[in-house]
């Protein structure tokens, strides 16, 4: 390739780059009275800076070949700031190692564009293998925290095995986005946590986080069920008690493993609480969304729980490295009580879906509760279906 012909396709890469990234996207017609999918991602892997991919000096790469390739984004924290919404997503490179980079919208459903530079995290002393999953949280110590989850290998498995991980909560926090402070590791009793959250309020002058405790990284074991526990400091995070205040259970769509996606949501009944569920089926482990909801005093009390999912993967969502999965770890309450909930379609790319805090509190209120065999469920299929016909006679 001769540099003339290397400037020309430099040129069309970014130029497709460019009209990529700034679709319109645009609200599905059809929607389930609860929340509006957008029809396009709003986050893919080839919405990643072409400058991230390709080497673009002739000299080092004259055959302009993508140097470092982009597999997948997915599974973002989301908090709103300075007007923007803030995803913090999970990159995940060809080499298989996923590292966070931060992707910025003005009106949360398209035209996401990367910063310049992923997060370099800064590292412990016992260095992450891989990082995944980030939580934003905007705490009432006027801290942003992130939480993900840090992966090691397992020390305790022979040198042949290499593909036993050992799963911790790590925590970095920051005010302005750009640098970010490393703390310790959350310290629990459980051999393996992913998918802890930190709760945006103190309760009792004490940090509040829900965990997630395991047996195996893979495996719940005895471990599974969203936990519960408090910690004095969040500069040396230690949590002596977990409680479960969500466990799984049998036939149901929590059944294998259970765990809180996001930060909760505060509203005048409760507190709103997204979560995901994982059954096993013929063709793998089936992941989807479900919500409850807590006390606003104990936000350890759960005080509603809607039967069934709240959101599964659609269509094309069924697709992708880890087929049949969504997975939530963002969404955000905007002023004019939207809620803009972001979620991943088999660990491949990014959606947005749109609520309100409204539909949400009622959904979670009025829905019914799953009776956990299948009577139950038909008896409340069959009030619903008799007061329908009432009202379709009386017409």
């Amino acid at each position: 390739m001769t540099k003339k012909e290397f400037d020309i396709r430099k040129k069309k890469l970014f130029t497709e780059h460019e009209d990529f990234v700034s679709q319109k996207n645009t609200p599905e017609e059809q929607n389930n009275g609860v929340f509006t999918r957008y029809r396009n991602p709003v986050l893919t892997a080839e919405h990643t800076p072409v400058f991230w991919r390709y080497d673009l000096n002739y000299e080092a790469n004259p055959f302009l070949m993508e140097r470092m390739g982009i597999n997948a984004t997915f599974n973002a924290g989301a908090i709103e700031h300075n007007g923007k919404i803030i995803l913090a997503v999970r990159v995940e490179g060809t080499d298989r190692k996923s590292f966070f980079a931060l992707a910025e919208s003005a009106n949360g459903v398209d035209n996401f564009r990367f910063r310049d530079y992923p997060i370099l995290l800064p590292e412990t002393q016992n260095p992450d293998i891989n990082v995944y999953d980030m939580r934003l949280v905007k705490h009432e110590d006027g801290w942003v925290y992130g939480l993900f989850c840090t992966e090691r290998k397992d020390p305790s498995v022979s040198r042949s095995d290499t593909s036993s991980a050992l799963a911790q909560c790590g925590i970095v926090r920051t005010k302005d986005f750009s640098t970010w402070e490393r703390l310790p590791d959350l310290s629990t009793h459980s051999p393996q946590q992913r998918n802890v959250v930190l709760h945006p309020e103190l309760i009792h002058g004490k940090y509040a986080f829900y965990t997630r405790p395991q047996d195996g990284f893979i495996d719940a074991g005895s471990g599974g069920g969203i936990g519960w526990g408090l910690t004095k400091s969040i500069e040396h995070p230690v949590i002596d008690n977990e409680s479960i205040i969500d466990d799984r259970a049998y036939h149901t769509i929590k059944e294998v493993k259970n765990g809180l996606g996001p930060a909760p949501i505060k509203t005048s009944k409760g507190w709103l609480q997204l979560a995901h569920g994982v059954r096993n089926t013929a063709a793998g482990l089936r992941y989807v969304l479900y919500m409850f909801m807590t006390d606003l005093k104990d936000p350890s009390k759960v005080i509603a729980r809607p039967g069934g999912y709240f959101i599964a993967p659609k269509n094309e969502e069924r697709i992708g490295d880890v087929s049949n999965v969504v997975f939530s770890n963002g969404w955000v309450l905007r002023k004019n009580g939207e809620v803009y909930i972001y979620y991943a379609s088999s660990d491949t790319r990014l959606h947005v879906a749109v609520s309100t805090v409204d539909q949400l509190v009622d959904y979670v209120l009025h829905t019914p509760e799953d009776g956990l065999r299948t009577g139950t469920g038909v008896q409340d299929r069959m009030r619903m279906i008799k007061k329908n016909l009432e009202i379709i006679k009386a017409k």
